[in-house]
């Protein structure tokens, strides 16, 4: 019962060549997926890079507008004539430093969620877009 020595050969080469398509096949898909994640990262990036700079100007500008706002209560306060004058400023310094804050707050926050999210969205769609194939 010995197997004839000619067919084992082409069995291989068959089994062989099967392998190697699917290889390729493969090969092809995974090159096909990083394209498409590169450009998800690259958009990306591109995307981070706009909100990032967003956010640092808004830092920037509620900088200038905080250290204005303390320059003027400096010099209001410096023109007091009365202790009454100047717990009187210093209330409504108080009250206007929260109010800023708040709305300070919310302004970041909201560009924090824009960058969070635009960062994020390329990606996701690019997963979503592969998952989608597959499934």
């Amino acid at each position: 019962m010995e197997l004839p020595k000619i067919a084992l050969p082409g069995v291989s080469f068959e089994l062989a060549e099967q392998g190697l398509a699917r290889a390729r096949e493969g090969c092809e898909k995974m090159m096909v997926a990083s394209k498409g994640m590169t450009d998800a990262l690259r958009e990306s990036y591109s995307s981070n890079a706009r909100s990032t700079t967003d956010y640092g100007l808004k830092v920037l500008e509620i900088s200038n507008a905080n250290a204005a706002s303390a320059i003027d209560f400096f010099v209001n306060l410096l023109g007091s004539k009365s202790v009454s004058d100047v717990f009187t400023l210093s209330a409504s310094q108080a009250r206007k430093t929260f109010d800023a804050a708040s709305g300070q707050n919310k302004e970041l926050l909201a560009l924090a969620q824009k960058l969070a999210t635009e960062t994020g969205e390329p990606i996701r769609d690019h997963f979503t877009k592969i998952l989608h194939k597959a499934g």
